[in-house]
């Protein structure tokens, strides 16, 4: 623990001590393998090792295709993983089992995803996206775009019914909505539900990418009616560097929806390998190839941290550490600028702030043990990924940030360089 920053910090210490008290049915910090003394706020870029993950994965290298080699398709399940561990993405995120497929990228999810929506409206002539979603999703859109000829309108979730109503006013119609739930920068909570609503109202699918959300944040998937959604594996969802993404369908558009990246894994009949594609019934039909087996299989083991949990509670604990956070954060950073919102309902499960020399700021913090991460131009981001994170972290994190933007540690010439992975 460093000096005190304040006077109100053992104060904060004190009520976080209680709110720990008060959370101790969620915390699950026991199922994770997290080094100590660190105060790790970037579980929404990479998420935590779970305990449940080194003995699966030493299992499928060393008895599964060690010793049983290429039986192991049939004699412990590898053909199916990939419809199993979507059911277990599908349970955190609302979706009914059988909707839900995992393997690949998110990159390749989503083009999958978009391409599937435009077959499912064919008389539409646009695609709706926020201009602000990640970098990958927009260069997806627009390769989409380019490949069937459609035009990409943007809009900020805000702005999406007033825009959907002047398309419809012109004659024009969207194919689909194509949104994020969380904004990757700032964390802010769009309304799913509403923004759903609206584009259903103009005849278009809505389409979400739950990145930032899945695992965190409650989504209601099938309540909702959400057409299509799209996430990867590797943030909330903690299943390691590069673990595979997912696709959900609604089960009313599994029949008609087309892959245009089919593969023989996606064949109604694998192993007839028939010279022409049948696809397969249910999301089966959104496989591609051979999927990445030891990669699906640690995602497999990480999502058992989830195990009896409700993704309601989680959203719970979230809220309290991340209202929290930002108390500490205001009692002892003077002049703090938040980029998130304040409202809990407008809020995932990060805290962003804004600082002109931001990224110095996040490698100083890493250097006193609390490891964030930076976004352009000017975002500490500091993601709060509950299950493994206390109160007490809240009020160390804060404390450490105030110390170094006291101690002007963000300006030290070994902190400002950029590396290659920012």
């Amino acid at each position: 623990m460093p000096p005190d920053a304040g006077a109100g910090v053992p104060a904060l210490l004190a009520e976080a001590a209680a709110l720990d008290a008060a959370h101790a049915a969620t915390d699950l910090r026991a199922r994770f393998l997290l080094p100590a003394g660190l105060v790790y706020l970037d579980g929404n870029s990479l998420g935590a090792l779970p305990a449940a993950v080194p003995p699966a994965v030493a299992d499928a290298v060393a008895r599964q295709w060690g010793q049983d080699l290429v039986s192991s398709w049939n004699t412990h399940g590898w053909w199916d993983a990939p419809g199993r561990v979507g059911d277990a993405v599908g349970r955190l995120v609302g979706a009914a089992p059988g909707q839900v497929v995992a393997g690949d990228s998110t990159s390749v999810r989503l083009h999958q995803a978009l391409h599937g929506a435009v077959r499912l409206r064919p008389d539409a002539d646009v695609l709706v996206t926020d201009p602000g979603s990640f970098p990958t999703d927009l260069y997806v859109t627009d390769g989409v775009a380019e490949q069937t000829g459609l035009e990409v309108v943007h809009a900020t979730p805000p702005e999406v019914p007033a825009v959907l109503d002047r398309l419809a006013a012109a004659g024009r119609r969207a194919a689909v909505v194509s949104l994020s739930q969380v904004d990757y920068r700032t964390g802010e909570l769009w309304d799913l539900p509403a923004l759903t609503r609206a584009a259903h109202a103009h005849g278009a699918l809505a389409l979400w990418d739950l990145c930032h959300s899945a695992g965190a944040v409650p989504v209601g998937l099938d309540e909702h009616g959400v057409d299509l959604a799209v996430g990867c594996g590797y943030k909330y969802l903690n299943g390691g560097p590069g673990a595979p993404a997912w696709v959900y369908v609604a089960a009313r558009h599994l029949p008609h929806v087309h892959n245009v990246l089919p593969g023989w894994h996606s064949h109604a009949r694998p192993f007839a390998m028939a010279a022409g594609h049948a696809p397969a019934p249910g999301p089966e039909r959104l496989r591609v190839g051979t999927p990445p087996m030891l990669s699906l299989l640690a995602l497999e083991a990480a999502l058992t941290a989830f195990d009896g949990v409700d993704v309601e509670d989680v959203r719970v604990r979230s809220l309290s550490l991340t209202a929290f956070l930002r108390r500490c954060l205001e009692a002892l950073v003077p002049g703090v600028a938040f980029a998130s919102p304040a409202q809990d309902d407008r809020r995932g499960s990060q805290v962003a702030v804004r600082h002109p020399e931001a990224y110095g700021v996040v490698r100083a913090l890493a250097a006193r043990g609390v490891v964030g991460d930076f976004r352009e131009p000017d975002i500490v981001r500091l993601g709060v990924a509950a299950p493994y994170l206390t109160h007490g972290d809240m009020a160390v994190a804060a404390q450490h940030l105030a110390e170094a933007l006291a101690a002007d540690e963000h300006r030290d010439a070994r902190w400002t360089e950029r590396a290659t992975v920012t």
